[in-house]
């Protein structure tokens, strides 16, 4: 069957929606449908009339008609199979078969018609196929659709607990800078030696700190009241973006724009913003004079029938160090357990720090001018490393999920995990499984605990701790449900969360050492003090910026 255009026309022969599928002009098309009523024989229970070049198939449509133009030579019982096709699609697209409303789905109706036949031959489709191509589902669309919704939710809930901490500071702030206020005037006879330093008390009258601040009330105390909650309202944008930039951020803009407090105790104010800094449950670390921090962040995405997609790790240390007396020191790096990255891991160093000896195993890290020192009181990022590759080894944290399809129209899943780096200990895991819509899970055996996201509509399995010990009841676990539906996709991509104690590159510090200094006569410091080995701590905490199995 050749079918040369699809047309749905009125009595009279004028064109509403036509589509060629081979190579005909618009003048030749409308000259066929205006001859078309004419050839319709009365009285007829005919569906086809034929002329000397072509054939039509027709089918009244209420005040319509919607017709195939053929060639001669095309199989009629084909094309009325063909022709109530087309009539099914137009019914379902339409409420209403009249000219109206065929124009304004025509877009819609074109569409259809092309799935129907292509280049003038029959494509093997039914209705619900076409239907299914017009509405053009996407599974991957619905889930960042509920994750974007989730974000939503989440940065409403934050912005309006930092809204409320917000406005109980200033009123504090306020409160305070009331009654140091009255204290300031009265305070001048008392003869108390902690308030003595009278410029203090001037300098929250001067317009230097109304400047920085954004709030103008503060400096207006009975105007407050009345304009305290709009203030809050004015910091939903603000606090929008200082959420996307962090915690740490967030803390330190709220410093800046709260009123100062005009106090002359060198004590810190009792109010302050909570800083996130992510680190969850992992254990605080007992700081010492060098204090040492490493922080690394993964993005990983694994393939469900194993694999590496992509993988890319970025990390730093920062030296801190608060007695000046040993700012003049030198940190080995502790040889790592094994072999993370290979000649992908490159390090990178601070430009006043030397590089690593070539072919040397033992890494040092000490300024390349002896005679300067760390600074002191400052956090120094002294050396930076990145690690990218498809390496299957260096997964810290495999995920295997399995659905397994069954013919009542369940599936079962199992899920398991296991620890495969000795550098790490992770703390506040989250696997997260996405279920299939208006189902929910039976689970038969599980590690850890479990819950349902009703906002993702996902599993959220969660484990405590997962650490490199011995005991393989501490390094792995694995997850059993079952749930309504025969689509294993249904349940990817799975989401895993996790903040982790040590380093995935196994960067580590060795022992830190002070070194002895040339001074101005050129002799060195004594010999007790040089080389000395330093007590330091060390902070090292993995994050995840994405972990998927796609």
């Amino acid at each position: 069957m050749v079918v040369l255009a699809a047309s749905i026309c009125t009595k009279a022969g004028k064109a509403v929606v036509s589509r060629q599928f081979r190579d005909m002009s618009r003048a030749r098309i409308e000259s066929l449908l205006a001859s078309f009523p004419k050839l319709i024989p009365a009285n007829t229970q005919h569906t086809s009339v034929e002329t000397s070049d072509v054939r039509y198939v027709y089918q009244p449509l209420e005040d319509l008609y919607i017709l195939l133009i053929t060639n001669k030579a095309s199989n009629i019982l084909q094309d009325i199979d063909t022709l109530h096709l087309f009539a099914r699609v137009v019914s379902d697209l339409c409420r209403t078969a009249d000219e109206r409303e065929i124009l304004n789905n025509s877009f819609e109706l074109l569409g259809a018609f092309d799935e129907i036949v292509s280049m003038g031959y029959r494509e093997n489709v039914n209705l619900i196929q076409v239907r299914n191509v017009l509405e053009m589902e996407s599974h991957e669309e619905k889930i960042q659709e509920i994750i974007a919704r989730n974000k939503e939710a989440e940065a409403k809930e934050e912005l309006k607990r930092r809204a409320k901490q917000l406005e109980m500071q200033r009123r504090e702030q306020q409160r305070r800078a009331a009654g140091a206020g009255g204290s300031s005037y009265l305070g001048a006879g008392t003869g108390n030696s902690m308030y003595s330093p009278v410029p203090r008390f001037e300098a929250p009258q001067t317009p230097v700190p109304i400047t920085r601040t954004t709030s103008m009330p503060a400096a207006r105390p009975p105007a407050f009241k009345g304009t305290g909650m709009k203030l809050g309202g004015k910091k939903t944008k603000q606090a929008e973006l200082i959420d996307a930039l962090g915690g740490d951020v967030a803390a330190s803009v709220a410093d800046i724009s709260a009123p100062p407090t005009p106090s002359a105790s060198s004590q810190p104010s009792a109010v302050a913003i909570p800083k996130h800094d992510g680190r969850g449950s992992l254990p605080q670390v007992q700081t010492e004079s060098v204090h040492i921090s490493i922080k690394e962040s993964i993005s990983l995405s694994l393939l469900r029938d194993g694999g590496v997609a992509s993988m890319e790790l970025k990390g730093d240390m920062n030296l801190y160090i608060s007695d000046p007396s040993l700012a003049h020191l030198r940190i080995a790096l502790s040889a790592p357990k094994t072999q993370f990255g290979g000649p992908n891991l490159q390090f990178k160093q601070h430009p006043n720090v030397a590089k690593f000896v070539p072919g040397q195993e033992e890494r040092v890290i000490a300024l390349k001018d002896p005679a300067r020192a760390f600074p002191v009181n400052q956090s120094l990022a002294v050396l930076k490393w990145r690690c990218a590759g498809t390496d299957e080894r260096n997964v810290p944290l495999s995920i295997n999920c399995w659905p397994s399809p069954s013919n009542d129209g369940t599936c079962e899943v199992n899920i398991e995990y296991e620890l495969d780096n000795e550098n790490l200990t992770l703390y506040d895991v989250v696997i997260s499984i996405p279920l299939p819509t208006g189902s929910y899970p039976t689970v038969s055996t599980h590690t850890g605990s479990w819950s349902l996201n009703a906002d993702s509509h996902a599993l959220a399995w969660s484990i405590a701790c997962i650490s490199p010990s011995s005991d393989p009841s501490t390094r792995s676990g694995s997850l059993t449900f079952s749930v309504a539906g025969d689509d294993p996709s249904a349940f990817f991509p799975v989401h895993v969360t996790f903040v982790g104690q040590g380093s995935l590159a196994g960067v580590g510090v060795g022992e830190v050492r002070k070194v002895g200094v040339q001074q101005e006569d050129g002799e060195k410091e004594e010999e007790g003090q040089e080389d000395g080995e330093v007590p330091f701590s060390v902070d090292a905490v993995v994050l995840t910026e994405g972990y998927v199995v796609v």
